[in-house]
């Protein structure tokens, strides 16, 4: 008979909550103590949920095969009973005004997902901008191009850049709102664009050989011109000006940066690399006196989502996240994954986190973070989760639970977070939100023009106005 035991909370009261379940014979009891609440002999399936309810708490415990013993979690109002409410500190002190977040639970998020995730951020380096073109005609003069260098001064005497891609809107009558992401091949893919540079590279990810030297080959994702005509600026860099997409310690700004912070557990991965370029982005978009600074909004895909999410939770300035189609490491809860586990994960793509985060891949219930608290990080800001259905691998149902779970942090702080159901279907429209939101559409991993409009309508209903 294997099982486990759990001691929660409800209503100022500790409860044990105990499993028993016979692995062979199927028979499942769940005691609270000692006195059994639900009883049954129906053969369990692993990955599944069986809820049940104490008083008027809607319980559910997680069964998932892990390999030749099962695993458990215990979910209470959709929060894991290991990590606990956003609202409470790690030691279970409750959490209960807006001084109580931002001088103590804040900061101990950032710091635990830090250590145990995605790796310690380095300090603020000295920095120096140049606009090295300029280009004022884009889409016959509806944008203007700029081709920034940001040259980082690091520690050590090396210096390192980051090719920024910046696409003004001409016409508006004042600061234009911008949306930052980083893109996968090279700036000059978003769009066919003579004068984009295109900047040579050691070593090319598998999905940019075939076509890098191609201009605007990845325009239909980008749909650069429709963000322009909604009166949008898009600022992006190619990942590799950080750190290429692979596991490999000596290239990129890892092999740069002499005495970066942590141990070789803790030390910053591929996704903390891209987070950090992405702080330098801001850093000049807050130079440039044609972006409004009040309106910063970041997004990403698939592995870039989880970089927008988690650049975002480390830096206030940013005003308004969407990552798209993020999956695990991003929106979707770590514990309930019955697709891309942490295991699975951390063994295809160990250089995205931080080695700590590795440890936990056979037993992601000690680790005392899951991603309902990454998102509480935004609050109180506006995020929009975008979700493609057919898209199971990234479990948009486990990204809809982390945000209610996050939902009371936006409470506390004087913000509604999820309303209602908390997603939208296919179109924004006049539907009444909160500031966390899930849009879904019948797609599969997949990124278009019809996602950016959604992007864009929810940056207008958040902020109250569309670009002028």
């Amino acid at each position: 008979m294997a099982g486990k035991t759990w001691t929660v909370n409800l209503e100022g009261i500790n409860h044990t909550i105990e499993l028993e379940h016979g692995t062979w014979s199927g028979k499942r009891v769940i005691k609270m103590d000692g006195q059994i609440i639900e009883e049954s002999k129906k053969l369990v399936d692993s990955g599944t949920d069986h809820f049940f309810m104490i008083g008027e708490h809607t319980c559910a415990i997680h069964i998932r095969s892990g390999g030749v013993k099962f695993k458990y979690d215990l979910s209470i109002d959709g929060v894991s009973a290991e990590t606990g409410k956003a609202t409470k500190m790690l030691d279970g002190t409750p959490v209960e005004s807006k001084e109580d977040w931002v001088n103590k639970r804040r900061p101990e998020l950032k710091t635990l997902f830090q250590h145990y995730v995605y790796g310690y951020l380095p300090p603020v380096p000295a920095m120096n901008f140049t606009i090295k073109k300029q280009d004022e005609d884009l889409f016959d003069g509806k944008a203007t191009y700029k081709e920034v260098e940001i040259d980082l001064v690091l520690p050590g005497g090396n210096n390192h850049r980051i090719n920024l891609a910046l696409f003004v809107p001409n016409k508006r009558s004042g600061p234009a709102p911008v949306f930052m992401a980083v893109n996968e091949c090279g700036n000059h893919q978003l769009v066919d664009h003579a004068g984009i540079s295109i900047i040579e590279r050691e070593w090319l990810h598998r999905g940019c050989k075939d076509d890098f030297y191609q201009r605007g080959t990845r325009a239909q994702v980008w749909a650069l011109e429709n963000t322009i005509d909604r009166g949008y600026a898009l600022a992006s860099f190619v990942v590799d000006d950080m750190d290429p997409d692979k596991h490999d310690w000596t290239d990129g700004i890892h092999a740069q940066y002499v005495g970066a912070p942590g141990d070789s557990l803790t030390r910053w991965g591929t996704i903390a690399a891209w987070a950090w370029g992405l702080h330098r982005v801001v850093d000049y978009l807050y130079t440039d006196t044609d972006i409004d600074t009040n309106r910063i909004c970041i997004t990403g895909w698939s592995r870039r989502g989880k970089t927008a999410l988690f650049t975002a939770a480390m830096d206030e300035r940013i005003d308004l996240v969407v990552p798209h189609q993020s999956g695990t490491g991003g929106m979707a809860l770590s514990r309930r994954e019955p697709n891309e586990t942490v295991a699975r994960i951390t063994k295809s793509f160990p250089h995205w986190f931080n080695d700590n985060f590795t440890r936990f891949g056979k037993n992601v219930n000690k680790l005392p973070v899951d991603q309902h608290l990454l998102i509480a990080l935004i609050a109180p800001r506006p995020l929009m989760d975008d979700a493609g259905l057919q898209d199971t691998w990234a479990s948009p149902h486990l990204a809809l639970e982390a945000m209610k779970a996050a939902s009371p942090v936006y409470e506390l702080l004087g913000e509604k977070g999820i309303v209602g159901d908390g997603f939208v279907r296919d179109t924004i429209g006049t539907v009444t939100m909160g500031r966390l939101l899930q849009y879904q559409r019948d797609t599969k991993h997949h990124l278009d023009i019809h996602y950016w409009n959604a992007m864009m309508d929810f940056a207008n209903r958040q902020f109250g106005k569309s670009p002028e």
